[in-house]
């Protein structure tokens, strides 16, 4: 049986009904840390990707502010979403790092764009950084994140 991926997944929901809902849920189950998180994917085409995420009570830290790390959750998914739109089935991708700087307090409903230039000859055994844009409902840039991704071509089979 072949493997549904995820941009043949979106692009088969999207235009339904809760569409994009549905799968954003299929797509947290593909790591299920993430179904913990109140996200939804957007938005995929390769090299961008947009999602969202609600400022529910166990996202928010003591000043009643989006807490650092639940936006680097909102980072970290987009990015897979991206990666998974946009690195050749050829090859393969795990993150590497993450590097965050937080421009702003975050409130509300956030949004995050990611987005990446592929290298024309992706070639194997290269890092390459996904750039991620946190912004608020008032459009204000919140976040800025970087999450270095290692990207290695797959095995051969015989």
């Amino acid at each position: 049986m072949p493997e549904l991926s995820l941009p043949k997944l979106y692009g088969a929901l999207e235009g339904l009904p809760l569409g994009r809902s549905v799968a954003s849920r299929i797509y947290r189950t593909a790591a299920p840390y993430f179904l913990s998180v109140p996200v939804r994917l957007d938005h995929l085409e390769p090299g961008r990707a947009e999602a969202s995420m609600a400022a529910v009570p166990w996202t928010r830290n003591h000043l009643g502010t989006v807490h650092a790390i639940a936006q680097c959750n909102l980072a970290e998914y987009v990015m897979g979403a991206l990666a998974e739109a946009t690195v050749p089935p050829s090859h393969r991708w795990i993150p590497r790092g993450i590097t965050a700087t937080y421009n702003a307090k975050a409130t509300g409903r956030l949004r995050a764009t990611a987005t990446i230039d592929l290298p024309a000859d992706l070639g194997d055994k290269q890092e390459l950084p996904v750039d991620v844009r946190i912004r608020n409902a008032e459009d204000v840039e919140v976040a800025t994140i970087t999450i270095p991704i290692w990207v290695t071509a797959k095995p051969q089979r015989a």
